[in-house]
Formats: structure tokens, sequence, C-alpha cells
């Protein structure tokens, strides 16, 4: 049996100059033309929800993308019948739902989620910590984010109440956020999000 955790919804402590440089298709194929399992796990083809080809073309992942008006049946259809996704989003009256995994594990990752300006939810992790030389920039989301961590940025829909958000990890490998609709009556059970004091 894999056990499960909440995971807290941060909001409102987002510095200005966060995910400020952008990982431009480029720059993108050097850092993964490095041997590296581990890059091309979060970054490369494999239908990581960190990937920039996730999509099916190139996309920055701290660009916002709007997941759910894209039904995920058709998005990833051809990752699907290769069996190299592990990321999934449904919606229903009630709420809309994101499954997907963590490269090489929540534990060594230290996932947060975040919601920005009360219109993007945020799932971001450190899978390599900064050195001297980069540690001159506080925040590694500040600089080339990609060298240390990998993050993925989703707007949110119209609908969909921030303040209700759940999350957890399942087994320390699989995320799933929970985001109820407004006037759904679901209650939230774990990793709630809370309004800022400052609003």
């Amino acid at each position: 049996m894999s056990s499960s955790r909440q995971i807290e919804v941060r909001t409102g402590d987002h510095p200005t100059q966060k995910w400020g440089v952008s990982l431009k298709e480029d720059v993108f194929k050097r850092f993964i033309s490095q041997e590296s399992p581990l890059l091309h796990q979060i970054f490369g083809d494999q239908g990581s929800l960190f990937s920039p080809l996730l999509f099916g073309k190139y996309f920055d992942p701290c660009d916002a993308f709007p997941l759910w008006e894209f039904d995920s049946a058709i998005l990833l259809s051809s990752l699907r019948s290769s069996g190299k996704t592990a990321v999934d989003w449904s919606q229903s009256d009630q709420e809309y739902v994101l499954k997907a995994e963590i490269p090489g594990g929540a534990l060594e990752n230290n996932v947060q989620v975040c919601v920005d300006n009360w219109k993007i939810v945020e799932i971001s992790g450190q899978w390599r910590p900064q050195n001297k030389e980069s540690s001159k920039v506080k925040d590694w989301r500040c600089g080339n984010w990609w060298e240390h961590g990998f993050v993925r940025r989703l707007e949110l829909p119209e609908d969909a109440d921030w303040r209700g958000m759940e999350v957890k990890l399942n087994g320390e490998v699989y995320i799933e956020l929970r985001i109820p609709k407004k006037g759904s009556s679901s209650e939230g059970k774990f990793g709630r999000a809370t309004e800022p004091e400052n609003v």
C-alpha cells in the first residue's frame, strides 16, 4: 500500500523576478544535450509534466498554460499510444484534477505548489543544489532555473476555486491536485490553500 501525504499550497509570497529568465528553445537544446538520464527524465520528451515538449511543440514551462481548456486524451494521444506519459488531467461538474509523476521523487526534489496572483498554479521542485558560483542569486528560480529545478505553471479556469485546492503526494512519486469549481459542494480534505493576509 503506497503512502500519501498532504502538501501545503502557498500563496502571496512570490518575488517579482521569479521565473524571469525564459528557457528559450536554443538554450534548451544545448542543456538537454548533456548525457544525463535525470535531465532527460525531467525535461525530455518522456511525457513529464515539466518537459517543454509535453504538448507536442516547444513550450517554456514557466509560461502559464491553460491545461484544462484541452482534452488530455487528444493532447497526449501520441504519448499515450507509445506509453511515454506520466501525466493526466480531467474535470467533472465539481472539480478539476491533475495527476503527474514527480521525476526522481518528491523527497529529493522539495516539491512546492503555489498560487500566483490567484490565477496561476505552479508546481516546482529543486533537483540540483546551487553551487557557489550560482548561489549569488538567492532564489534559484530567479536565474537559469532549469539548471537547478523544474516548474510547470498552469492557468486556473475562471470557475476554479483556488481557496479549496487540495494537493497530496502519493508514495512520494505522484502529485495530485484537486481544485473545486466555484459553487460546488466539495470540501477540502488535505493541503488546503489559504488566502494571504495582505490582499
